[in-house]
């Protein structure tokens, strides 16, 4: 198992950063990896470690033990949290910076509270399988996909025509209530969301009565998402504002398009290259061949030199997969493996008896290893 990388390394600084810097350094570092603007595969990894990284820096008594102890005086669990993926990062480190989107939040134009109105829908994750193929050349895959829609009736107000919205009498429009409440510490403030109107500061006078004032109904839509060509196993295309709408015009929110990779009858992927095991006969082998092989795009044709040996490795250049958002294509690697016949007629074995007796087809390695070690036993006695 590899260590742990340092992490004052991670960050870029040094172990007298201040607080400003370490947080100016990570703010920097975050966008650069952040999913959604970094489509290498590498990037969610490389997001989770800084987040670790800064997660302990940013926290002096975390920050203090790791500075005597390093990884040894971590408490897993406890002291950095087991990211699972980016919305976990997000509530985990970013979970108290109040309402909105907490990326927003972190990286400029968020507000530290819940604004009254309409809220955002739910996003949506879809699964899409490609097989290696389609992951060459690209591909447009259709969706279809069930979701939460506007209202036709009462165009996602959730109010039965001509009665309207009304200010809600709970939270006074303010989509909040306050309990006051208090104790030996001294009086206690707790905000939450109004119950009544759901932190919309509004209420319907009259509820629709399609979508009995929710706004939205369930649909169906499909959906047109273009792949580029040299995706992976785990990156993932979001299509804005194409998931489920809000309660009465809250803004719809996003599908997630997660990308899979079928498994192929005869390549495998390793990143951009794929690998192909050809089985050859002792005779191509020796005396060569030109021999068809498949490849992503159609059949080609392979020189095998006299010679060649069982493990080769022949590489058929820019035969692989396209590099994602980048000038050039990986190989196609054919890995070379000789059969060996397990069951011969009278003619192959006195064929193969005459070419064993050929100096040529003798292997050269010596096999005077019996003498010696008996030697060796001899002169031990």
């Amino acid at each position: 198992m590899a260590a742990k990388k340092d992490y004052y390394e991670i960050l870029g600084i040094t172990k007298g950063a201040t607080e400003d810097e370490i947080k100016k350094s990570y703010r920097k570092l975050a966008m650069q990896y952040h999913p959604d603007r970094n489509p290498s595969k590498d990037a969610e990894e490389k997001f989770k470690e800084i987040t670790e990284a800064y997660e302990v820096l940013s926290d002096p008594d975390k920050r203090q033990r790791y500075d005597q102890f390093g990884h040894q005086g971590m408490r897993a669990g406890q002291d950095f949290h087991q990211y699972q993926d980016i919305n976990d990062i997000f509530s985990s480190v970013f979970g108290g910076m109040g309402g909105g989107s907490i990326f927003d939040d972190f990286f400029g134009g968020g507000q530290a509270q819940r604004q009254a109105g309409p809220q955002q829908g739910s996003d949506l994750q879809v699964r899409i399988a490609l097989t290696l193929e389609e992951i060459a050349t690209g591909v447009e895959k259709k969706i279809k996909l069930r979701h939460m829609k506007a209202c036709d009736t009462c165009k996602g107000t959730g109010a039965k025509s001509g009665t309207g919205l009304q200010t809600c009498k709970t939270c006074g429009g303010s989509g909040q209530v306050r309990q006051v409440s208090r104790s030996m510490f001294g009086q206690m403030v707790n905000i939450s969301v109004c119950p009544t109107c759901g932190g919309e500061g509004k209420t319907v006078r009259e509820a629709c009565p399609v979508c009995h004032g929710e706004g939205r109904v369930e649909g169906e839509t499909v959906l047109k998402v273009n792949i580029p060509a040299g995706v992976a196993e785990g990156n993932y295309i979001p299509l804005r504002g194409q998931g489920n709408v809000g309660r009465r015009g809250g803004r719809a929110g996003n599908v997630i398009v997660v990308i899979e990779e079928e498994p192929h009858q005869f390549f495998h992927r390793e990143g951009d290259n794929v690998i192909f095991d050809l089985v050859i006969s002792i005779a191509e082998a020796t005396l060569g061949a030109k021999i068809e092989v498949p490849t992503l795009t159609g059949q080609a044709l392979l020189t095998i030199e006299p010679g060649t040996q069982p493990g080769t490795i022949l590489r058929m250049r820019d035969k692989g997969i396209p590099h994602l958002n980048a000038h050039g294509k990986g190989d196609q690697l054919v890995r070379i493996n000789v059969h060996i016949p397990t069951k011969t007629n009278a003619q192959e074995k006195e064929l193969f008896k005459e070419l064993a007796a050929s100096a040529n087809v003798a292997p050269k390695q010596p096999r005077n290893w019996q003498k010696d070690h008996s030697a060796k036993a001899t002169s031990a006695a």
